[in-house]
Order: C-alpha cells, then structure tokens, then sequence
C-alpha cells in the first residue's frame, strides 16, 4: 500500500460523505417543499445511499488494486442471482421504482385530487400518503 493510495482513499472517503450530506440536505428540500412525509425522504435517503455507498465500494476496491475483471465477475454473479431471486417480485420492483419516479419528478403531491380510470370503476380521491410501494386516497 503506497502513500498515493491512501491520499486517493482518503479523498473518496471524504467525497463520500460530502455527497451524502448533499445529498440529504436536498432531499429534506425537496420534502419540505413539496408537503412530502418524512417517511418518504427516509425511503429515498436510503435508496440514494445505498446506491452511493456501493459506487464508493468499487472506487475504493479499485484504488487498493483489486483486479477489475475479477470484480466485474463478482458483481455479475450478485445481479444475476438477485434477479433470478427477485424475478417473482418484478410488480413489486416497478412499484418501487414509480415511487421513486413520483418523489423526484412531483408529478402530484399531498392534497392533490386525482383519478384513477379503470374499465370496471373508477376511483377519484385526494392524495394522503406517496410511498415507495403505494400511494393512498381518501375518497368522498
């Protein structure tokens, strides 16, 4: 382990956590301004840095020598896996993943009226909670 490793370390690390104070303090802007609960910036801090420790993971790996086509095989076999294992829950992956879609593009918000056209019936309410997995209406 060489000095330069340490100092490129030393600086991912530190850039790590900058980002994740970034990061949150605009989320928690995000929430405040659009009358978001605070559970739903909890799920989105969470998926934001999950997603950003696992880059810093790498980066680091990278910095100490481990051998990139060795990692790449190792990070293959998680993903595929993973998505043989979640393959029964691809409804609960979009969900997921619209939730996360709603939060940063504030297509609607708390209190907004909507509807919901469906061939059978259709539904209209205000928007009480957005989660990651659901978005509830309360209906007159």
């Amino acid at each position: 382990m060489t000095h330069i490793q340490i100092i490129e370390a030393s600086v991912a690390i530190l850039l790590y956590f900058v980002l994740n104070i970034i990061i949150n303090r605009n989320i928690n802007r995000i929430v405040e301004k659009k009358l978001a609960t605070k559970t739903r910036s909890k799920i989105a801090k969470k998926a934001i840095n999950l997603t950003l420790l696992s880059v810093f993971t790498i980066i680091l790996l990278s910095i100490f020598g481990v051998d990139q086509s060795e990692l790449a095989v190792f990070i293959g076999s998680v993903l595929t896996v993973l998505g043989i294992a979640l393959f029964a829950q691809w409804s609960i992956l979009s969900n997921i993943t619209s939730g996360i879609i709603i939060f940063f593009n504030h297509t609607v918000k708390l209190d907004d009226t909507i509807a919901i056209l469906d061939k059978d019936y259709d539904v209209e309410g205000r928007i009480s909670d957005i989660g990651l997995f659901f978005v509830i209406l309360k209906t007159q």
